[in-house]
């Protein structure tokens, strides 16, 4: 006969939340979405992630260190 041993956790009364790493920036990514697409919109919103993913592949695979308008900037002349 096997026996299972009970392993207690330690209450608390706030839900632990994770957030990965890579959604910390998702309010940003959608503003500048939504502002590409108002200055483009007979551009797919697909057409608009692939040029904003030629951006970030021109500038050494980050978009960190561009400003907002700089992005902009750089994916509208690829659209």
């Amino acid at each position: 006969e096997k026996s299972v041993q009970k392993i207690s956790a330690p209450f608390s009364t706030q839900p632990s939340v994770f957030i990965p790493p890579h959604t910390l920036n998702l309010t940003s990514f959608t503003k500048l979405l939504k502002k590409l697409q108002e200055m483009h919109p007979g551009v797919s919103r697909d057409e608009i992630v692939e040029a904003v993913v030629k951006v970030r592949k021109n500038n050494n695979g980050m978009l960190s260190g561009l400003s907002i308008s700089s992005i902009v900037e750089r994916t509208s002349v690829i659209l």
